[in-house]
């Protein structure tokens, strides 16, 4: 966690504020950027945690948030700058995404960038920008910038960071980014006559925008692909059991909706061992941070699902491919007494797929779990 004796508020200048010359917001090119009733706009808070070797500019943040406002001027951006360094070396972008996460709960940011003086990798990559949809963290390593018109970099990395952990896109429209803003601006408050679930239901109903975006910025499609030894575990599986006599007779027996059912039981089983083993459930230490922490555990679960649902596609071609290649007629029909077909071939490579998924729930314990958190949670900007 932050040293409270080593942080500093920085002063900041209103959001509200602009520099004379600057119109309100009327002339500037944007998405639909016609000005809100300022009365009525929601309010975000931005939390900007700087190293003090980072700070580029006395005025960085009110160049942000000025570079804010002229492009989303329907909301109005509430900067907060402090002075902390976060971890002292050696450490990750995880490490300094996950403890930019502690301060921003701690603090009730909506979202928070960070700005280090650094020098991060990811492997043997130099890391410039990266973030985290699902903490609502961004991360600006300054000297992987350059020397050269280093302020303007930054500012503009940290406009770019912004939108992407609130899914802004150019083809938003004035009222898609007013709903964003305001869904994440917004909180659920707790009733007294409230159970858990009903509590639950008010926060995923009046936050499934919020949600949706969270899962597809963290791009839960290529999950697998950052996952090798659990690709390599089920690859290892799914080889042993292709060729295994007793399995061709179980998946004729078993049919369709058995098979079905076995291919939901291995995507879940996969799932939830990445999320136990890695400590990915979060439990929320005061009640204001309920809502946010039960759309990080809901978005987790959802982004985990849909990777391991796509893991387990790959696996299932990858299984039919080969039982295409390995299998014949004679031997199938000599060693598990089945008449033989396309459909036992299919059938044959489904319940393959699902025992070598099944199998890569063990070998999810074998990832380390930075790796895994890393998976799930972090990417590059689109940009950076």
């Amino acid at each position: 966690m932050h040293d409270d004796d080593a942080t500093h508020e920085l002063p900041l200048r209103s959001a509200g504020e602009r520099p004379a010359g600057m119109a309100s917001g009327g002339d500037v090119s944007g998405p639909d950027t016609a000005p809100s009733d300022p009365s009525d706009r929601p309010v975000l808070d931005v939390g900007l945690v700087v190293s003090p070797a980072a700070l580029t500019s006395a005025t960085l943040a009110s160049d942000v948030t000025e570079a804010l406002a002229a492009k989303y001027p329907q909301v109005e951006w509430n900067l907060v700058v402090v002075e902390d360094r976060l971890a002292e070396p050696p450490v990750t972008p995880l490490d300094l995404i996950e403890t930019a996460r502690d301060r921003m709960l701690d603090e009730n940011w909506d979202l928070v960038l960070v700005l280090t003086d650094l020098p991060l990798k990811d492997g043997r990559r130099v890391v410039q920008t990266q973030l985290s949809p699902v903490h609502g963290v961004g991360l600006v390593v300054v000297p992987a910038l350059g020397v050269v018109q280093v302020a303007t970099k930054v500012r503009a990395a940290c406009v770019r960071l912004v939108e992407e952990l609130l899914d802004f896109d150019e083809d938003d429209t004035s009222g898609d980014i007013d709903r964003r803003a305001r869904q994440r601006a917004e909180d659920v408050e707790g009733r007294d006559d409230e159970n858990p679930v009903q509590f639950a239901a008010r926060v995923l109903g009046g936050n499934v925008g919020v949600l949706l975006g969270l899962v597809r910025a963290n791009r839960p499609l290529t999950l697998a692909l950052r996952l090798s030894q659990l690709i390599a575990v089920t690859a290892a599986a799914g080889a042993l059991t292709l060729i295994t006599p007793d399995i061709w007779v179980l998946a004729t027996n078993y049919g369709p909706w058995r098979l079905g059912l076995l291919s939901v039981v291995a995507v879940v089983a996969v799932a939830v061992s990445l999320i136990v083993g890695a400590k990915l459930w979060e439990r929320p230490r005061r009640k204001a941070e309920r809502e946010q922490v039960m759309l990080f555990n809901v978005a987790t679960a959802l982004t985990m699902t849909i990777g391991v649902s796509v893991f387990y596609l790959a696996v299932f071609l990858l299984a039919l491919a080969a039982a295409f290649l390995l299998l014949d007629g004679r031997s199938f029909q000599q060693l598990s007494d089945q008449s033989w077909s396309n459909g036992k071939i299919v059938e044959s490579a489904w319940m393959t797929a699902s025992l070598a998924t099944l199998g890569g729930a063990v070998g999810a314990g074998l990832e380390e779990d930075d790796i895994t958190r890393a998976a799930a949670y972090t990417r590059e900007s689109d940009e950076g």
